[in-house]
This record gives C-alpha cells, sequence and structure tokens, in this order.
C-alpha cells in the first residue's frame, strides 16, 4: 500500500474517533469525550492535509468523507445501539461501491 493511502487511512480512524467521541461527548458536556473530540479531529486534517500533496482533493476527500460514513454507521450500530433501515444500508453499499470504482478505475486516484 502506498504511504498516502496509509496517511489517508490513519486520518479516516483518527475522524472516526472523533466522530465517536462527539456522540459520546453528550453535545460537549463531558469533558473527557470533548477533548478526544479536538484533538482526533485535529489530528485527522493534519494527516488529510499531507495526502493532498500526492493525490487531487475531490480524490481525498470522497474517499476520507465515504470511509468515514460507513465506519460512522458500523459503530452507531454496533456502540450506540443506533439501527438503519434498508434505504440507509443500500445508500452505504453505493458509497462503498463508489469508493471501489475509485480504487479499481480512476487514472487520478494516482495509483
Amino acid at each position: 500500500m502506498p504511504k498516502t493511502y496509509l496517511i489517508l487511512l490513519l486520518a479516516v480512524a483518527a475522524e472516526t474517533i472523533g466522530t465517536s467521541a462527539l456522540q459520546a461527548s453528550q453535545q460537549f458536556s463531558r469533558l473527557l469525550p470533548s477533548v478526544v473530540v479536538v484533538l482526533a479531529y485535529g489530528v485527522s486534517f493534519w494527516l488529510l492535509s499531507l495526502t493532498l500533496k500526492t493525490l487531487p482533493v475531490g480524490v481525498v476527500y470522497a474517499l476520507w468523507s465515504g470511509l468515514g460514513i460507513v465506519l460512522i454507521a458500523i459503530i452507531g450500530y454496533l456502540v450506540f445501539g443506533q439501527k438503519l433501515d434498508w434505504p440507509a444500508v443500500l445508500g452505504i453499499a453505493m458509497i462503498l461501491a463508489g469508493i471501489v470504482v475509485i480504487n479499481l478505475f480512476s487514472k487520478t486516484a494516482g495509483h
């Protein structure tokens, strides 16, 4: 895996941690999860900025946000008990399909 994609995956992981902590912070009323939100988002955006040296911003953002949506939906279901209906599952599957198309067929993704 190219270094840029590893950095992008780390950015997605940090964003996912930040968004999970955002739910746990209960509208920033709990200190520790609130601190995690700020730190995780900061790390995520910094890592995201590093990927822009190599990949176009549209591709980076599509992959970062798409993977983040999928991971947060899974965490929401497993950790927070947030159920998804079939249209939501279908939409998330379409996001995953888009990520696959970008990575397998796009020449702008810089493989």
